[in-house]
Formats: C-alpha cells, structure tokens, sequence
C-alpha cells in the first residue's frame, strides 16, 4: 500500500503540482467514462512526462532491490549488492561506449544490456575455473570482471570530446530517469520482470541454500544450478535496469535491510517485500530529484547521500541482530 501511495505522490508532486484529486480522476478516466474536468497540460504532465517516469522507476528500483536481497542469499553476505557480479560495470560501458559512437537511446539501451550479458558470461566462465569453492570464483570474477569493464569506461571517458560528449556520458553513469519514455518502460520491463519471476519462484530454495551445499543437495536442491540460475536472473534484471537508468548506487545494498528488518530472514517473505520497498525508494529519490533544486538532480548522487548514513544508521541500531536471525 505505501508502494502505491508514494508513486500516486509522484504523479501529483513537481514543479508543475497536480491536485491529487484531479490527478486521480485524470488516471480512472483512463479506463472509465469521466467527465473531463483536467486540463490538457495537467493530462500531458502526469501521462506522458511522469506516468513513464514513476513505472520505471518501480521497476529499476524494485529490481535493484529484489536482485541486491537474492545476492546476499547466494553468497550469505549482507553486504553484497549487485555490483559484485560485474554486470553493471559491464552495462556501463555498452552505454558509454554507445554515447561514444553517437548512437540513439536505443542503441545506448541495447549496448548496455549486451555488454551487460557479456559480462556476466565472464564471471561464470571464471567461475567454472575453480570447482572447489564455487561462490569465491564467482566473487573473485566479478571483481576481475568489474574492474576490467571500469577502466573500459575510464578509457572511452578519456577519449570522449570534452565540450560534447563527456558531459553526456558522466550525466549517464550518475544515473537518471529524465529521458523515461514508455518504450523504455517496456524494456526494462521485460528482462526485470522476467529475472524478478525466477528469482520469486526460487525464493524458497534460498532459505534451503542457506543451510550449506551439502544440506541442499541432500534435501534434493542442486546447489549448483540454483546458484546459476538466480545469478542470470540477477544479472538480466540488473543488465535491465543499467540500461534505462544509468548506474543507480546503494538501492541493492540499503533496501534488502529494510526488508530484513521488517519480515526476518525468512527469503519468501524477504524478497517480495525488498521489491516493493525498492521500487517506492527509487520512486521516493526520482521525486526528491525533481522537485528539490532547479536543474535535475542525478540519481547517484542522492541515492549515495541519502543511502550511506541510512545504512549506517541500520548498523548501529541493529548491530548483530539483523543477521543473526
């Protein structure tokens, strides 16, 4: 419920308010037979400026979030977020090598989800490297990995003009949903909701995996290839969400810790809950962005700020507690 509260909040909230009330009949007339009482620039603030803007930051943020909880499932760290596989280091550099070459949003889109893929084939196949102790592998490539990809981008940074290309390309990796459209609400859609459908319905398996290997195999849950499968869910939601937004910082670290604080450790209810929470975060920070100063704000550097002392916070309050469950 306050999922849906803050993202109707968005729609009204901005430079140009909306009155809520007229913002809500403006949405039911979408569907059902109102008399028009809006007017036409309120219609086309809240349904093609905002709308687009506010289901994509749901879904980034709730993928972010979803992906950031499984991670520290897998590898049983709490903090581990989804930056550690190298895939968002990977989308990176797709986008800024796209705005490199002068190619359109979609382009950038596309760049950014294949080397985002791209990176994760990497990891794994450091992964396999080693069959000893499989989660070290994988964190080990996705650090090789994620540094590799981040001095791409440092490298494609230097070579970018100065007056016309290398303001576009840092805007990017701060992160933002200003260009939000509905085209790319669908294809963020499409890798977020189908990465976030595997990672619900192994969600069970987590609190199985959490037990050891050796437990799992032996309650009849291959360690192994459920390990394989939430990593690539993962990484497409997280390939997904780098494409349309840029690099969102922090939302994969805080938010699974809100969802542990308030449903416990138990990964079935954890995981929807780190969703949701996500999505209103994200969608909490877009507005903040928007509305607090004159010229837009990214959202790196808001999720940082505000992020860092809220994680700090959650660790002197909870200490131990919150893991130990």
């Amino acid at each position: 419920m306050a999922t849906v509260v803050i993202a109707l909040a968005a729609l009204a909230l901005g430079r140009f308010v909306v009155p809520p009330n007229e913002m809500l009949r403006l949405l039911l007339g979408q569907v059902l037979p109102l008399r028009p009482t809006w007017t036409p620039n309120e219609a086309t603030v809240v349904l093609d400026v905002r709308l687009p803007r506010v289901l994509l930051s749901l879904l980034v943020g709730g993928g972010l979030a979803l992906g950031g909880a499984a991670l520290q499932g897998v590898f049983r760290n709490p903090l581990v977020s989804p930056d550690v596989i190298g895939v968002s280091s990977g989308s990176s550099f797709g986008g800024v090598l796209a705005l490199l070459l002068g190619a359109g949003s979609v382009s950038v889109v596309g760049a950014a989800f294949a080397c985002g893929l791209v990176a994760l084939g990497a990891v794994l196949l450091i992964g396999r490297l080693n069959s000893g102790n499989p989660i070290l592998m994988i964190v080990l490539g996705g650090t090789v990995t994620g540094a590799f990809f981040t001095a791409l981008v440092s490298f494609v940074k230097y070579v970018a003009d100065p007056e016309s290309q290398l303001p576009s390309i840092v805007f990017w990796l701060l992160g933002s949903l200003a260009t939000a459209t509905y085209a790319k609400v669908i294809t963020a859609a499409v890798p977020v909701l189908l990465g976030s459908a595997v990672v619900l319905a192994l969600r069970w398996r987590l609190n199985v995996l959490s037990l050891g290997d050796d437990d799992a195999a032996a309650l009849g849950v291959p360690p192994r290839t459920t390990r394989l499968l939430l990593l690539m869910a993962v990484a497409l939601m997280t390939a997904g969400s780098v494409a349309v937004a840029g690099l969102v910082g922090w939302v994969g670290l805080v938010v699974p810790h809100l969802a542990r604080l308030w449903t416990g450790s138990d990964h079935r209810a954890q995981l929807p809950a780190a969703f949701l929470i996500g999505g209103a975060y994200l969608t909490l920070i877009d507005t903040l962005s928007r509305t607090i100063t004159a010229a837009e704000m990214p959202l790196g550097i808001l999720t940082a700020v505000i992020g860092a002392p809220f994680f700090i916070g959650l660790l002197a309050r909870s200490r131990n507690r919150m893991w130990s469950q």
